[in-house]
């Protein structure tokens, strides 16, 4: 599960080696990226909610 977050996190600042992304569509299954993929969006969402209702009050 780490090296999925990881990966997410690469993707996310587009940093992402080459030797990485192939080893992540060798893989079986895609849902543990989209799923890491959709919580890590909402949290930053969240953060940049938070952080702009912080800074407004």
């Amino acid at each position: 599960m780490l090296q999925v977050i990881k990966s997410v996190l690469a993707a996310f600042l587009g940093v992402q080696s080459e030797k990485n992304r192939q080893r992540d569509f060798q893989g079986s299954s895609v849902w543990p990226f989209v799923v890491t993929g959709v919580v890590m969006t909402l949290a930053f969402v969240l953060l940049v909610v938070g952080v702009a209702r912080w800074a407004a009050s």
